[in-house]
């Protein structure tokens, strides 16, 4: 059992540092209503009184749904400051301009949802001097659960060590409310989505194997091979060098 007092103190301690160091204002993310924004909102705001967590509607019916009712919540149980930039229309008409010129993926067009929001959030945090907080957690990052230049983009990411399953831990000790908690995982990016189904697995098995290296075969191969397709998603960009140490 993780010390989670100590871990609250070390990360608050680590995002003040941060802010003395760089310069910035505060913090501002991407509130979506699900467990780990909840977390990254808490701490940042524990950090500081200038936080700023932005619920951005994207083109699903649950994101002004109980993606937004959730996000409110958190925001008003830890007194983190909110507001609201609907991205609907946006997303439609960048649909009507790439509209002729090439037929969209399924997956490219789920993921024009958080490479749109980080534009927002990092045009918004530029303009306040607010630095981006990311709330990706360890099991997603290790499965390639996210979006290259979207949700995985960000100046500082204060849960990306935590599992899946520490992240509901840590929020059960801090008192998060239960509605947050207790729902199943989403990227809230179409109606019937969960994490675990999109990737076949679920997140115990995903913390079990990567804390214990244990997993059924079925698990084990699912895993793998999300890790081994998705680490270009991991490592920064490739940049041609001609050094041939000469």
């Amino acid at each position: 059992m993780r010390d989670w007092q100590a871990e609250l103190d070390n990360r608050v301690a680590f995002l003040r540092d941060l802010l003395a160091s760089s310069g910035a204002k505060g913090f501002i993310f991407g509130n979506s209503g699900g467990k780990d924004s909840a977390l990254v909102g808490i701490l940042c705001r524990k950090a500081t009184e200038n936080v700023l967590g932005v619920i951005m509607p994207c083109a699903s019916a649950r994101n002004y749904g109980d993606d937004r009712n959730h996000a409110l919540l958190v925001s008003q149980a830890f007194d983190i400051p909110v507001t609201q930039v609907d991205l609907t229309t946006v997303k439609e008409n960048y649909l009507k301009a790439l509209d002729g010129v090439v037929e969209l993926s399924h997956s490219a067009q789920i993921n024009i949802n958080p490479r749109l929001r980080m534009t927002t959030v990092y045009a918004m945090g530029q303009s306040l001097g607010y630095l981006v907080a990311g709330t990706g957690n360890r099991s997603e990052v290790m499965m390639g659960y996210f979006t290259k230049w979207g949700d995985g983009a960000y100046d500082v990411n204060p849960i990306g060590d935590l599992l899946a399953t520490e992240v509901f831990e840590f929020l059960r000790f801090l008192g998060a409310p239960a509605e947050i908690i207790d729902k199943a995982p989403s990227a809230g990016l179409y109606e019937g989505q969960t994490d675990e189904k999109d990737m076949g697995v679920s997140y115990a098995a995903i913390d079990k194997y990567l804390s214990t290296g244990e997993a059924n075969e079925a698990d084990k191969a699912i895993i793998d091979a999300a890790i081994g397709r998705s680490a270009h998603k991991r490592r920064p960009a490739l940049v041609y060098s001609n050094n041939t140490n000469q």
